[in-house]
């Protein structure tokens, strides 16, 4: 539970650990700004160790921290191929036209979220001194998904080969990147040799209140902290937050398995359930997610029912509902959604 809650709406409610709580408590702090902090050193540090790539900045979110990898990558006018149902475009409020002016290619994608390939490669400006053409400067996606899916190792691979033929760079919103690799039973050490720069959040299944990462070269994090400050990302005695990110790096990502096994379960269970439609073959990672079909209430019915007793869980999207298994949600409080779901009138 979460403050008195079974929470069912994303993987964002999480709160911090108690060893996070005591972590934030007695980091030690300087002026980051000034590259003082060691709290955020320390941070940064180990999440470029991590990934095995140069260098890493702490910013405050992981819209924050995609867009700034756009304002690092793309130069404005020049054009970004992505997803069209990815974070950046569905879900940043336009920001890459306001911030770094780009243009986004959107693909249409295939088999649960992926571009691709051949679209990918169509979409490629070929020639970058057609004054007609803007310049393909990124491809983009995500992995994983908000949509609950995991890109293949394979995939990852592919479009890294087809960006560097064109000699592009590849960004990839990891966001839920420790769920990926928890599903794909390999390390995010592996999977970096797939991207040049990744966005990670620590504020999602990880707990840590605050903040992500973003990560790539020593050149490219020098031009991100700039263009960070720039964004208004350059903040103070920030250790205080990055501690809850080191304790999240060191002790949360091998646990989210458990979250994965949980969701499954929960779909399970959801399927018992007549008048509900379960998407179990979009249970890859910690979200279930499922259709209303003939059953008892509405969605808006069932989220005002399952409140006043004590769970919360979102609407429809377009007609789906999403239920997100976190550190907080063990499987008696799954029982407990359920039977609640089996009362309802």
């Amino acid at each position: 539970m979460i403050n008195g809650k079974i929470n069912l709406r994303s993987d964002t409610v999480t709160i911090p650990t108690e060893k996070m709580r005591k972590a934030m408590f007695e980091a030690p702090v300087g002026d980051d700004v000034y590259g003082e902090d060691p709290t955020i050193n320390k941070l940064e540090k180990l999440a470029a160790e991590k990934f095995g790539k140069e260098a890493a900045i702490f910013v405050p979110s992981g819209t924050m921290s995609n867009q700034l990898a756009l304002f690092v990558h793309a130069d404005r006018g020049t054009e970004v191929i992505l997803p069209d149902r990815c974070h950046i475009v569905q879900h940043e409020a336009a920001a890459a036209s306001i911030i770094a002016g780009a243009q986004l290619r959107c693909i249409q994608t295939i088999k649960g979220g992926e571009m691709p390939l051949d679209a990918v490669e169509d979409a490629i400006r070929k020639d970058p001194d057609d004054i007609h053409q803007p310049r393909t400067s990124l491809i983009t996606y995500e992995n994983a998904d908000s949509d609950g899916r995991v890109r293949s190792v394979e995939y990852m691979k592919n479009i890294k080969e087809l960006a560097d033929s064109y000699r592009i760079p590849v960004h990839v919103d990891g966001a839920r990147i420790f769920n990926a690799a928890c599903v794909l039973g390999t390390d995010v050490k592996e999977l970096s040799k797939y991207f040049d720069t990744i966005s990670v959040c620590l504020s999602k299944g990880l707990c840590a209140p605050v903040g992500s990462v973003l990560i790539g070269s020593k050149e490219f994090i020098e031009k991100a902290r700039r263009k960070r400050k720039i964004l208004g990302g350059g903040m103070r005695q920030a250790g205080i937050l990055a501690a809850a990110g080191i304790v999240a790096l060191e002790e949360m990502t091998d646990r989210l398995k458990e979250d994965h096994e949980n969701a499954k379960y929960f779909a399970e269970r959801l399927s018992e359930i007549k008048g509900i439609e379960v998407f179990k073959d979009r249970v890859e990672i910690n979200m279930v997610f499922f259709k209303l079909k003939d059953y008892r209430l509405s969605a808006d019915s069932l989220v005002r029912y399952l409140d006043d007793n004590g769970v919360s869980i979102n609407g429809e999207d377009n007609g789906i509902m999403r239920f997100v298994t976190n550190y907080y949600v063990s499987k008696e409080e799954i029982d407990t959604v359920i039977e609640l779901m089996k009362l309802a009138e």
